[in-house]
């Protein structure tokens, strides 16, 4: 199994980031996909998932309205876009994929937002 995050980086606020995670080794049509992320001396929060099939997704209310969540299952892929970003986004971000029995993690990429 792997999962894998990309698209971190340094931006500005007010900027945009799309990160994405490609998967591999599992069905992934048959897992929510979620993005958490987690701030030095934080724990692990929860930002936005989409279920099985597209359909509503769902977001934590300190990013409604600035970031979209996709996916894509014929490419095995789950992307996050981030619009608007704030200083208080900074974060590690991880791509979590939640089964009927399994979880799984990838190692996170790193998004920074400072002037």
């Amino acid at each position: 199994v792997l999962v894998v995050e990309s698209g971190g980086g340094l931006v500005q606020p007010g900027g945009s980031l799309r990160l994405s995670c490609a998967v591999s080794g599992f069905t992934f049509s048959s897992y929510v996909m979620s993005w958490y992320r987690q701030a030095p001396g934080n724990g692990r929060e929860y930002v936005a998932s989409i279920p099985t099939s597209s359909s509503n997704p769902n977001y934590a209310d300190s990013v409604k309205g600035r970031f979209t969540i996709s996916r894509d299952d014929a490419n095995n892929t789950v992307s996050l876009q981030m619009n608007d970003l704030k200083p208080e986004d900074t974060a590690r971000y991880y791509c979590n994929a939640q089964g009927s029995w399994r979880s799984y993690w990838g190692q996170g990429t790193q998004v920074t937002v400072s002037s």
